[in-house]
């Protein structure tokens, strides 16, 4: 979970979607608040930069799950329909599911195992 958060590349799961979603708005709510106590300070508005470039890049591999661009993003409420839509099943032109890829606790029996 969270390989390469910043990529735009690959596919990902709705949990590790839906994880990132609170994990932004978390951060979110804490640099407002930040903001609010220091109204002139213009580092604050510099750290959502990496913060919403980090929803963005998981939110376009979310669509990349379902078999869409990362531009269906931009439609309204479509990230809702990104926490509760099942991904397509097989690989499709964006990768493999993630799904069908072995955990990282299997691939550590599978390498004690050799």
């Amino acid at each position: 979970m969270f390989n390469k958060p910043f990529s735009f590349n690959g596919r990902i799961r709705r949990t590790e979607y839906g994880i990132s979603v609170i994990i932004y708005f978390s951060f979110y709510l804490a640099f407002k608040s930040l903001q609010k106590e220091e109204s002139d300070n213009p580092l604050i508005v510099f750290l959502f930069i990496p913060l919403f470039y980090f929803l963005v890049a998981q939110g376009t591999k979310r669509c990349h799950d379902l078999g869409k661009n990362g531009w269906w993003q931009l439609i309204p409420l479509y990230s809702f329909w990104l926490l509760f839509e099942n991904s397509e099943y097989d690989k499709n032109e964006y990768g493999a599911n993630p799904k069908d890829e072995p955990s990282s606790n299997e691939k550590i029996q599978e390498s004690k195992a050799e």
